[in-house]
C-alpha cells in the first residue's frame, strides 16, 4: 500500500542525509516561522481561537507563543498554528502551492523539549518532503478545484513530522498518515477571513493528533490514498492525480534543497507579491507619487488573480488578498507593511481612491512554461500621459534565483518577534534558531521566549458578552 511505502521513506530521513542546501533552508524556515508566529500571537484571529479554547483546553507543558502560558499539546498546536498564519507572512512553497512550515512547526514545538536540534530539523524535513511530494501527485488540479493545500496537504506534513519525531515505526507512521487523510480539510472560499489562518491551526493540531493516536494504537486503512473512495478520488477525482510521483520523486532532491522555500517580503498573499515588487520598482525608478497617477494596470496569471481580484476589500484580512489594495499601498509608501492590514487602514480614503484607479487583469501568456505562474506586469499612466511599465518574473524571495538581500530574514525576524518579546529575548531566540543544529535541547528556544511584552490578559467571557 502506498502509505506503507511512504512511511518507510519518512522513517529513513536523517539529519545526516540532508544536503547542505536543505539544512540551510530548514534553519531559515524555522527561524522565519518562529518570528511570524510571535507576531501573529497578538492578532485578533489568534485571540478568538484562544478565548474559545479557554472553555476546553487543559493545563499542560506546551508553550503558547507570545504569552508564556502553557496548555495541553493539541490546544497549543491549534493556537500557535493559527498564529503562524494569522498575518499571512509565513513562508511559501512553489511545489505545495501554499505554506509548508506553518502547519508543521507549531505541532513539532509541542514535542520539542528534550529533543536535539538535529532530530528536530530531520523531523521538519520529513514533514515538508511528505506534503510537497503529495502535492506533486495532486497539483494543480487540487489547488484550482478549491482546496487550500496548506491545510489539506499540510495535515499530512504535520502528521509525518510528528510521527518522525516520536520515532514511530513504519506501520504506525502509515496509520498516522491514513488518519490525516480523514482529517484533512480547508477550502479557498474562506480566503480573506479569519478562517484561513484557522485552517493552518487545525492542520497542525490534526497532524499532531493523528501521530499521537497512531502511537496509542489507533487503526486506519493504509490504502486511504489510492482507495476508490480515498483521498485522491474524493479530493481530486479520477484522472486528476498521479500517485506514482510521490515515491518516484521522493528526496530526488529534497524539496527543501530544490526548489527550496519562498520567504515573504510582504505580509500579504504571495499571489500579490510580483505585482507589488513591480510597483515598488516603478515608484523608485520614476519617483512616482499617487497624486500624479491617472491609471494603474496589472496583469497576473489567472491562477493567481482568481483569489486576489478584490477591488473593494472590506477588512484587513480581505486586503491581504486584494492586488488592487497591495498595489495602492506599495505606490503610496514604497513598502507594504503589517500596519497596512488593519481594518481601519483598508478603509483609508486615500488608499481607496487610489485603488479605484487599478485595473487588474488575467494573462496566462507571460510565463516561460505552464508551471510559471508567479509573474506580474504593471503599467502606470501618469496624469501627463506618460506610461511606465515593469515586468517581474518572480518576486524577491520566491526562489534561489530571486533571493532576498542578505540580512533581510534576520531583520524581518526582529521586527516580528519584538511585537511579542523584549529585545534581549528576541536576540536570544534569534541566536538559538541560527544555531539550531548545534543544540542538545531545542526546548532552550522555547525557554528563551518567556520574557514577553505586556499585553492585556484575555478573558474567555469577553467573546460571549
Amino acid at each position: 500500500m502506498l502509505l506503507r511505502a511512504l512511511a518507510d521513506r519518512i522513517g529513513e530521513v536523517t539529519f545526516e542525509a540532508l544536503p547542505g542546501e536543505a539544512l540551510a533552508t530548514a534553519k531559515q524556515g524555522i527561524l522565519d516561522t518562529v518570528g511570524v508566529t510571535l507576531a501573529g500571537a497578538r492578532d485578533d484571529t489568534t485571540a478568538v481561537v484562544t478565548r474559545t479554547l479557554r472553555w476546553t483546553a487543559g493545563q499542560g507543558a506546551a508553550l503558547i507563543f507570545g504569552g508564556g502560558e502553557r496548555l495541553d499539546a493539541l490546544s497549543a498546536a491549534l493556537i500557535n498554528g493559527t498564529a503562524s498564519h494569522a498575518l499571512d507572512f509565513d513562508d511559501c512553497s512553489n511545489t505545495l502551492g501554499g505554506h509548508p512550515s506553518a502547519p508543521i512547526l507549531p505541532a513539532l514545538w509541542t514535542l520539542a523539549p528534550g529533543i536535539s536540534g538535529q532530530a528536530f530539523i530531520a523531523a521538519y524535513a520529513a514533514g515538508v518532503e511528505t506534503e510537497c511530494k503529495l502535492a506533486r501527485a495532486v497539483h494543480f488540479h487540487h489547488y484550482e478545484k478549491g482546496w487550500h493545500p496548506t491545510a489539506t496537504l499540510g495535515t499530512f506534513g504535520a502528521a509525518a513530522a510528528c510521527a518522525h519525531l516520536l520515532r514511530l515505526p513504519p506501520d504506525k507512521i502509515a496509520t498516522a498518515l491514513a488518519l490525516a487523510a480523514s482529517m484533512a480539510s480547508g477550502i479557498k472560499a474562506n480566503f480573506g477571513t479569519m478562517t484561513k489562518p484557522f485552517h493552518v491551526g487545525h492542520a497542525a493540531r490534526n497532524g499532531l493528533f493523528a501521530a499521537l493516536l497512531a502511537e496509542e494504537g489507533m487503526t486506519a486503512n493504509h490504502g486511504a490514498l489510492e482507495h476508490e473512495q480515498g483521498f485522491f478520488a474524493v479530493f481530486n477525482g479520477e484522472g486528476n492525480f498521479d500517485a506514482d510521483r510521490i515515491l518516484a520523486e521522493w528526496a530526488k532532491p529534497f524539496d527543501l534543497a530544490d526548489p527550496g522555500i519562498a520567504f515573504k517580503r510582504h505580509p500579504c498573499c504571495g499571489s500579490t507579491h510580483s505585482a507589488a515588487d513591480a510597483m515598488l520598482h516603478l515608484r523608485a525608478e520614476h519617483a512616482l507619487a499617487p497624486e500624479r497617477i491617472e491609471r494603474i494596470e496589472s496583469w497576473t496569471h489567472p491562477r493567481r488573480l482568481q483569489h486576489t481580484n478584490r477591488p473593494d476589500p472590506q477588512s484587513g484580512l480581505d486586503g491581504k488578498f486584494s492586488v488592487q489594495y497591495v498595489l495602492a499601498r506599495a505606490l503610496m509608501h514604497g513598502i507594504v507593511s503589517l500596519e497596512h492590514f488593519s481594518d481601519a487602514a483598508v478603509r483609508d480614503d486615500a488608499a481607496r481612491a487610489l485603488m479605484a484607479r487599478v485595473n487588474a487583469q488575467p494573462d496566462d501568456s507571460l510565463g516561460r512554461s505552464a508551471d510559471d505562474h508567479f509573474y506580474a506586469r504593471v503599467r502606470v499612466t501618469t496624469a501627463s500621459g506618460q506610461t511606465h511599465e515593469h515586468f517581474v518574473d518572480r518576486p524577491l524571495g520566491r526562489d534561489r534565483d530571486h533571493p532576498l538581500s542578505q540580512g533581510t530574514l534576520e531583520a524581518k525576524f526582529r521586527d516580528c518577534a519584538r511585537r511579542a518579546l523584549d529585545e534581549a529575548s528576541t536576540e536570544e531566540v534569534l541566536r538559538l534558531c541560527s544555531t539550531l543544529d548545534e543544540l542538545a535541547d531545542v526546548g532552550d528556544v522555547l525557554a528563551a521566549m518567556t520574557h514577553t511584552r505586556s499585553v492585556e490578559p484575555l478573558d474567555a467571557r469577553r467573546a460571549y458578552a
